[in-house]
């Protein structure tokens, strides 16, 4: 392959008032990953920044490799970030149907046509002789490409197997000579030399066509204007360019954008374990900050502006800031956005959006068990305003939380005791507090604080000493939200209780 000239502009790239139509195509070989729906994002916001079609089809022709729930799990993901789709699967449309594998017939019709002409034929090679050409080749240190047996038939030779019943599948009749260029929007024109080219099958034996026939189809019919797909695709794209062109069919705008990477900086895969959608739920990420880091992966406004609400991503989102670099997954940084979006939330809603993950089992990442659900929606307000600044997921604060619902705490004594404290000490200071605070009525932070200030004064300890163990005797920890503020929403009931009985592991 060789690029032979750059990038070209988008101003020149529709005719003028025609809406772009774009697609999501995904194949239900296995669960979508971020890299997936990040190319379908990139379609989803141009086609609604240019006030066009986004469509959704199913490319299920590798019937033997579909994993059942793949499809409906395609859908809930779309669903779960907010990406809409104007015709496909459920929804239906004016170009179904939206499965290609109801779109056989459709395939075997241009497939025919193909042959009729003379650029493409029947191949009747047996798997068998296949894989032995396959070998052969491998020995000599020649690609792996197909001899071309069954392109040098006779007429009569082809007949006579077609009347003996002999199965076939179509091949591509690819010129041998010259080269055959690729308009890419984000790379270039990209040239290929013929000569390396493979015959490529472009119809199975069942009568349906893979990737290069049947999607190459679907796309005209469809009228799609532009195709996102990842950069894995240049190396067939010659393929899909001669097939547009001995079809006499204008070919839609190619993008092949880049790949997202790990910080590995290898492919992220299904194979690799890349996150899903699924994943992102159960954890407690927000849809708006996962869709808002997607559309950082490989595509920026400018060199400094990262968060945007999803109608400000449709208004500012253009094809040529797509960058040819791959992006990064940086789950710290997606960890860190989400954290951000959390902070943004009003706090009714955030109540509203964590109690699920609060109320779900034990064993799933809930409170415990003996916690007594439905939880007290005012209770846990006052609770998550506490630990919102602190949260980076909505998935965390079952745990972070859990000592406000607990009846009982279990923690080693040893925690009480503060760096340069012993036990009797840490005993006597946790005495003194517990019998200050038996003595204040008025149960609120601004009241609790002064006169707690005071006393560490007086018991000549620092107050990082002597509150660290007050909270620790409170909440079994020594990471929480304030301790004034712990205290007020605890209640002076459970908080001189909790003291009560770390006075007692001291004892």
């Amino acid at each position: 392959m060789t690029q032979i000239d750059n990038r070209t502009q988008e101003q020149a790239k529709l005719p003028a008032n025609r809406p772009p139509r774009l697609r999501f195509a995904p194949s239900p070989t296995g669960f979508q990953h971020i890299g997936g729906y990040r190319t379908a994002l990139f379609s989803w916001l141009f086609a609604r920044h240019g006030g066009g079609q986004f469509v959704l089809r199913i490319e299920d022709t590798d019937q033997a490799r579909t994993v059942e729930g793949s499809v409906e799990d395609i859908i809930k993901g779309l669903q779960w970030f907010g990406m809409d789709y104007d015709e496909g699967p459920v929804v239906g449309g004016p170009y179904g149907p939206y499965f290609q594998v109801q779109r056989k017939a459709l395939y075997q019709h241009y497939a025919n046509q193909l042959i009729e002409a003379g650029h493409a034929y029947k191949c009747y090679c047996t798997p068998e002789r296949i894989d032995r050409v396959r070998q052969e080749r491998a020995a000599k240190k020649l690609p792996p490409r197909y001899d071309r047996h069954c392109r040098n038939l006779s007429a009569e030779e082809r007949a006579a197997n077609d009347a003996a019943g002999l199965s076939y599948t179509v091949r591509l009749a690819m010129p041998e000579e010259g080269e055959t260029i690729v308009p890419d929007q984000l790379h270039g024109n990209m040239s290929f030399k013929n000569a390396d080219l493979d015959d490529i099958i472009i119809l199975k034996t069942n009568g349906l066509a893979p990737y290069h026939l049947a999607h190459l189809i679907d796309d005209h019919l469809m009228e799609i204007t532009h195709v996102l797909r990842g950069e894995d695709w240049i190396s067939t794209s010659p393929y899909h360019v001669y097939l547009y062109k001995v079809l006499g069919w204008e070919m839609p705008l190619l993008y092949h954008v880049p790949n997202v990477l790990g910080n590995d900086k290898k492919k992220l895969s299904k194979r690799r374990n890349a996150p899903s959608w699924s994943d992102y739920r159960r954890d407690g990420y927000l849809p708006e900050a996962v869709f808002n880091f997607m559309a950082l992966l490989g595509w920026a406004y400018d060199d400094k502006t990262e968060i945007f609400t999803k109608e400000e991503l449709i208004k500012a989102f253009t094809l040529d800031r797509v960058s040819v670099s791959s992006g990064i997954y940086d789950p710290d940084k997606m960890l860190w956005m989400n954290g951000l979006y959390i902070r943004k939330l009003s706090l009714d809603e955030l109540v509203e959006r964590t109690l699920p993950y609060m109320e779900r089992p034990e064993a799933e990442g809930g409170l415990p068990d003996s916690v007594q659900r439905p939880l007290d929606r005012a209770y846990t307000k006052q609770v998550l305003e506490l630990e919102q600044e602190r949260l980076k997921t909505l998935g965390e604060a079952a745990h972070a939380v859990a000592f406000f619902y607990l009846k009982d705490l279990e923690y080693d004594a040893s925690m009480l005791i503060q760096k340069k404290m012993d036990a009797a000490g840490t005993r006597n200071a946790l005495q003194h507090a517990h019998d200050l605070l038996a003595s204040i009525e008025h149960w609120d932070h601004e009241t609790l604080e002064p006169p707690m200030r005071e006393l560490a004064q007086k018991l000549e300890l620092k107050p990082g000493q002597f509150f660290g163990t007050v909270r620790v005797a409170v909440s079994a920890s020594n990471a929480t939200p304030p301790l004034f503020h712990m205290l007020a929403v605890l209640g002076r009931e459970v908080s001189l209780k909790r003291l009560q009985e770390a006075i007692a592991k001291l004892a």
